[in-house]
């Protein structure tokens, strides 16, 4: 039973009174859920869009939106994910660059003018109320909507070799990601008693996977608006949970937050994914914890996961393979191959590439990732960085691009440069250093930091900026990001010793 058949099921079977989504302390029923997705599904149907129809979703931690993913796909139109998390304007310009029939969206979003218009200019406006209550808010749905029945999603990536773009996945590769993953639909049971985490946001593929698979073992869902310390822990004690998932920047701040062993007592085992998570740091998590971390690896691409450890390797294979990312799931094949496309021997590290059903390509064709790699002669697979600027800041992609130009915006400025600096906590920050405008007075900190918040989700405001009469640059008139960063170490250096000789 694949993914789509198995939301049918739950649209159509669940028990009205068995527990679907806990969120913010309250629990939603099936009932609850079913009645918000017959909702969205008979509004869909009298706009006239068919089977394959792109309908747009502001996706949103909260319950009805889980339901409105579940109507979307179960009815076999395609679900295109609009990010909340971004600004009006970027929001907006993403809406609008879609040309979508329908959206749906959480009353804030589209009450901000910007948005609202965006949404309307194309189609018709669907509000989702916290109830579940859908009413119409605006609009008019085209007569005659385009559909691609292949395509069950169209997410947002930030990219890694360029600007951002939509990846497009069909049913299949979402039913192989499940398989892959080991969470594919049980036909002999549609609901479970067991509970799963869902902490990362939706509009992210690691958290619109974990809900998905959440949803194909009926497991009760615990919904978290954002990730925190003490509401996960709650979660995690309340519901005995014996596997949970972390960013290594959530590991680090249950680490730092010193909460007690015996509240995790319940887990077996801890995943994480979305970004590297550093040997040392799942090492400290056993010490402390005694529960493996286990590394996984994948991209929106892939719909998930293609590569990564199970407790069987972690227990046999740690010791002599800590930092790996593991080895490639079942059917997925693996290699790494040079600049010229051809394949390295075992252990030289070049960009890996993926062979796998999860593909957008399919199982057919090879799939160069912008990773570099190395896979030794125990099959495990090594990632050593990125053969592109992408900033991996507590498990979100910042592309320095986007950063810079915003920050080139200001009138003062006339050139900024962006790079990843590494941080213990996040695994990389965004830093930037400006080259100040001839003739014009030296751009203003907080101005420039002002400017970031109001145009950039709050993962791509640089940690530090630095302004400089002249960028560092190479021989090639590039500009050299050593020096760029050994600049910013130099200023939170000098900033740290003012503030010791201030106290």
């Amino acid at each position: 039973m694949g993914i789509r058949d198995r939301l049918s099921r739950l649209l159509a079977e669940a028990a009205a009174d068995a527990e679907a989504i806990e969120h913010e302390g309250d629990w939603w029923t099936w009932g609850q859920v079913q009645r918000t997705a017959r909702q969205i599904t008979e509004a869909l149907d009298a706009a006239g869009l068919k089977a394959g129809a792109r309908v747009g979703v502001v996706l949103e931690n909260r319950p009805e939106h889980v339901a409105a993913v579940a109507a979307v796909i179960a009815s076999g139109r395609c679900l295109v994910m609009l990010s909340p998390l971004q600004p009006a304007a970027r929001l907006a310009a993403d809406i609008a660059a879609c040309e979508l029939p329908v959206v749906v969206s959480g009353a804030e979003p589209l009450a901000r003018d910007g948005v609202a218009r965006a949404a309307t200019a194309h189609g018709a406006a669907l509000e989702l109320g916290v109830d579940g209550t859908l009413r119409p808010a605006g609009g008019t749905a085209p007569a005659a909507a385009p559909a691609d029945p292949g395509v069950a999603l169209e997410m947002l990536t930030s990219g890694t070799t360029g600007p951002p773009k939509r990846v497009h996945l069909s049913i299949g590769q979402l039913d192989q990601a499940l398989v892959s993953g080991g969470q594919s639909p049980k036909a002999e049971r549609l609901l479970s008693r067991s509970a799963a985490l869902v902490a990362a946001p939706l509009v992210h593929i690691g958290g619109l996977w974990r809900a998905l698979a959440c949803l194909a073992t009926g497991r009760r869902m615990l919904l978290m608006h954002k990730f925190a310390v003490e509401p996960w822990v709650s979660a995690v004690e309340r519901h005995r949970l014996r596997a949970a998932s972390l960013v290594p920047a959530a590991i680090r701040a249950v680490l730092d937050a010193g909460v007690p062993k015996e509240r995790l007592a319940s887990l077996q085992v801890v995943t994480s994914g979305t970004a590297p998570c550093p040997a040392e740091l799942a090492d400290a998590f056993f010490l402390t914890y005694g529960i493996p971390v286990l590394m996984t690896y994948g991209a929106t691409e892939f719909a998930g996961a293609v590569v990564g450890w199970t407790l069987p390797l972690h227990e046999r294979w740690w010791r002599r393979k800590a930092g790996s990312a593991g080895r490639a799931f079942d059917g997925v094949e693996l290699r790494v191959t040079g600049e010229d496309g051809a394949e390295l021997p075992v252990g030289r590290t070049g960009r890996l590439e993926v062979r796998t059903e999860q593909s957008t390509r399919g199982g057919r064709d090879w799939t160069r990732t912008s990773d570099l790699a190395r896979i030794d002669a125990d099959r495990f697979v090594w990632i050593e960085g990125r053969a592109d600027d992408a900033i991996i800041r507590g498990g979100f992609k910042v592309q320095p691009e986007t950063v810079k130009r915003v920050l080139e915006a200001h009138p003062d400025v006339r050139e900024a440069a962006v790079a990843g600096l590494p941080d213990t906590r996040l695994g990389e920050v965004p830093v930037a250093v400006v080259e100040a405008e001839r003739r014009r007075p030296a751009p203003d900190l907080a101005e420039l930091l002002a400017l970031c918040r109001a145009r950039l989700t709050p993962y791509e405001v640089p940690a530090h900026i630095v302004v400089v009469d002249a960028l560092p640059r190479t021989p090639s008139s590039k500009v050299s990001r050593v020096e760029l960063l050994d600049l910013v170490r130099a200023r939170i250096a000098q900033q740290d010793r003012v503030k010791e000789d201030q106290r």
